[in-house]
């Protein structure tokens, strides 16, 4: 330790984190203040330390830039005077983990020497389906994560992730993406947990608590009402009112930072009524910190500050969009700065932002580097990634954590007349998708998002097809393989060769769905939104082909959105959907059609019956929601959300209320039993809803408030109980404030949305009442087991 070190009182731990934050913060000049809140990508646009370049045809980077943005300053410049965040120092260039620990600690040396304070950056990298990084394990997508119905094994899983992280230095990751579905067309749908706001409530503060059991803050993004922009273009304007966002879109971010302590937000880059999120003081301060006391720090999703100058055009300029973003409640900009930059320091110089505005959002920033010690004077770079010698990011374990996860998210929608198979002669496996692991990744898995910039390089993990694990899984029959098609395009030469193999099979397993990327570059991902709801390219066409042989197929659909089936469902065979389930999904598809695994995954999203005429989601009002014969357009799904068959059979059944009556202000209990009815062990998923069939606004037919995975021998029951509180009852209602009010509200227990065995009726009395911030978030579930 220094003499400078010991006599300055923000480096001593023994202090509170406020008294340090508060001595740091007078000690700083006004150019070292906004330094703190700006951020530098190093390297992006040429080669980074260790890797070499991509190949100019390849070079499309890892998200849009401007011409203006494709260039940042040198480390040495851009930290003169301090900085908040390093990014992603991992996460874009193919590096093993000695080599980018020794980036990360060559760049935290330059921020630290280049300044007078000498402090430390932030480190954040992408997490979305594991650690971004070289050689980490790829896990499901997020939208298996929904199929799973299991918020504690995703909390296993991020706390795996977040360790991970944490020994290599990270101190943030950009993860969950809380956005609910409202539009399956979506390319960011794969990146999404579903399409209810409670599941997603659930598995997302399950996220948060693994990932920052570990140390590592989770960011919540997108916040808020990205995923319903208008024909689901990514950016586009959102047209939504504000009863919508604060019912669907909102209660799953505030559920992650009441229940699980999230302690970083991001910004949506989409507008709400014409007003952009990045630039919204309601969303960003009055709603966020105001209503749910919200403590830890706003980044700003990847150049959203300059684009509200470039893109939305609600400022002249990048500094007056610093100048907005900073106002609404922004603190930190990342990945580099633009917005946050000298322009800023020139117009608080000049009175045009008030300096009380940078010390709010440093003083937030500080506050964080405080708690993750990177004021602490023992604090080193080296130190920070002394987990790195001998680390193995896709270790044993992460790897079986993987395999529990695809086996638990893969969804068997109909067993039809093959399924389970039992060792075929002979079976074609077919599609495109049937050879090609990287289907199985989402489109921020590293393999998918950064290598094919990088051609030549290998995955850095071991990724088995579908093909190689139907291989290892049916050892004594013989496979034939065709691709058929590719997953885009129109090239229907291969179709022919995939008849041929079809016809001289036992049973054809057909492999059809996405490739995820980025901006074009793949059927599914961030920039990749599909005009409808149709198997991309060709893939339609060589269903079609296939089915006509009359010989028996079993369709596997490993997507990152749900298609619509309905020309399907009735001719094949066997129907199974995989959401992308990560490097272990070509085992776990494989086990769940030999029968080897019980399927217990189920529908985050609805299965569309056409590709167009969809309103949206499962969670709509009847006029939405239902065939009613006001239109010719049937909404009606194919599979409906919550859906998910297995290889025994279960009943729910004996619906029990407490009560008859119930105040506004109360609560009450459903129980229902579960039993396996069938000849082996299974989990089912038990779902609660609610429906209000009177209200002062129109409501949803039905809405989850409720599930547990129960888990069952041949014959075993179990009575699951439900504690209700009416706050779980309430809406936001004409005066846009959240009520409870008094009258008749139906309970739903059974597997689905679709299939509801259980009904009854609670009748709420009272007045009507607001429920305010404090109201309850969850529905706390108990399983008894009991005597069938």
């Amino acid at each position: 330790m220094t003499t400078d070190q010991v006599t300055q009182p923000w480096r001593d731990p023994a202090l509170p984190v406020a008294a340090r934050v508060e001595a740091l913060l007078a000690e700083m000049t006004l150019e070292e203040k906004v330094a703190q809140l700006g951020s530098r990508w190093v390297g992006k646009d040429k080669g980074a330390t260790g890797a070499a370049g991509p190949e100019p045809e390849e070079s499309h980077n890892v998200a849009p830039m401007e011409d203006e943005f494709a260039a940042g300053a040198a480390l040495e410049d851009a930290s003169r005077h301090g900085l908040g965040h390093l990014t992603r120092v991992y996460g874009s260039y193919p590096l093993s983990v000695a080599e980018g620990a020794a980036e990360l600690v060559r760049q935290q040396r330059i921020v630290m020497a280049s300044s007078r304070l000498g402090i430390p950056a932030i480190v954040h990298e992408e997490c979305l389906t594991g650690f971004t990084a070289y050689g980490a394990t790829v896990y499901p997508s997020a939208t298996a994560w929904g199929a799973t119905f299991d918020p504690e094994l995703i909390e296993r899983m991020a706390a795996a992730i977040g360790r991970d992280m944490a020994a290599l230095g990270v101190h943030q990751g950009l993860s969950p993406v809380l956005d609910v579905v409202r539009d399956y067309r979506w390319g960011r749908v794969e990146e999404t947990i579903g399409e209810d706001p409670y599941l997603v409530s659930r598995v997302g503060a399950a996220y948060v608590r693994g990932l920052q059991s570990a140390g590592v803050i989770a960011t919540l993004k997108h916040f808020a009402g990205y995923s319903a922009s208008r024909g689901a273009r990514n950016h586009g304007p959102v047209p939504m009112g504000r009863r919508e966002l604060l019912d669907v879109i909102l209660p799953p971010f505030e559920t992650a930072i009441r229940e699980a302590g999230a302690g970083s937000v991001m910004n949506s880059y989409a507008d709400i009524d014409g007003v952009p999120a990045g630039a919204d003081p309601w969303l960003l301060t009055d709603l966020l910190r105001d209503e749910w006391g919200f403590t830890g720090t706003v980044v700003s999703d990847y150049w959203s500050v300059p684009f509200l100058a470039s893109m939305h055009g609600v400022a002249a300029d990048a500094g007056d969009a610093g100048a907005l973003a900073l106002a609404a409640g922004m603190d930190v900009e990342l990945p580099d700065t633009i917005g946050y930059g000298d322009e800023l320091t020139e117009r608080v110089r000049r009175g045009a932002v008030p300096e009380e505005l940078v010390d709010r959002a440093v003083r937030r920033l500080l506050t964080q580097k405080a708690a993750l010690g990177l004021l602490d004077p023992t604090w080193t770079p080296e130190a920070s990634v002394s987990g790195a010698a001998g680390l193995d990011l896709d270790s044993a374990a992460n790897r079986d954590l993987a395999r529990r996860l695809a086996e638990r998210s893969v969804v068997l929608l109909d067993p039809g007349t093959a399924l389970p198979l039992t060792a075929p002669a002979r079976i074609a496996v077919v599609g495109p998708c049937a050879d090609d692991a990287r289907t199985f990744l989402g489109c921020y898995a590293f393999p998918n998002h950064v290598l094919p910039r990088y051609p030549g390089v290998d995955a850095g993990i071991a990724l088995p097809t579908a093909r190689q694990a139907l291989t290892a899984e049916f050892g004594t029959s013989e496979i034939v393989y065709a691709a058929g098609c590719a997953v885009d395009g129109d090239d229907r030469s291969g179709i022919a060769a995939a008849v041929t193999a079809a016809t001289s099979a036992d049973v054809t397993l057909a492999f059809v769905g996405d490739l995820a990327g980025l901006f074009g570059k793949g059927t599914s991902g961030e920039g990749c939104d599909a005009a409808d709801l149709r198997l991309p390219g060709v893939q339609a066409d060589l269903l079609d082909a296939l089915l006509a042989t009359g010989k028996p197929v079993v369709v596997v659909v490993v997507s990152g959105r749900p298609y619509a089936l309905g020309d399907v469902a009735g001719r094949a065979a066997g129907l199974v959907q995989a959401f992308m389930p990560g490097e272990e999904g070509g085992a776990a598809i494989a086990g769940v059609l030999s029968g080897r695994i019980q399927p217990s995954g189920k529908l985050p999203v609805q299965i569309p019956r056409t590709p167009g005429g969809q309103p949206g989601t499962y969670l709509l009002p009847r006029l939405g929601a239902e065939f009613t014969g006001t239109s010719n357009l049937d909404p009606t799904p194919l599979y409906a959300f919550g859906h998910g068959r297995s290889y025994t059979s279960f009943a729910v059944d004996g619906l029990r209320i407490s009560a008859a009556e119930v105040p506004t202000d109360g609560e009450f209990t459903v129980t229902v039993r579960v039993t396996n009815t069938g000849e082996r062990s299974g989990a089912e998923v038990v779902q609660l809803y609610l429906a209000d069939p009177i209200a002062e606004v129109t409501r949803p037919v039905k809405q989850l408030t409720g599930f547990q995975r129960v888990e069952l021998d041949p014959g075993a029951a179990a009575d699951v109980v439900f504690t209700v509180h009416t706050d779980r009852a309430a809406f936001t209602g004409r005066r846009m404030r959240r009520i409870v009010e008094p009258g008749e509200l139906r309970v739903l227990a059974g597997s689905s949305a679709g299939d509801l065995p259980c009904e009854g009726v609670v009748r709420l009395t009272g007045p009507v009442r607001e429920a305010g911030a404090d109201r309850r978030l969850v529905t706390p579930v108990e399983v008894r087991p009991t005597d069938s």
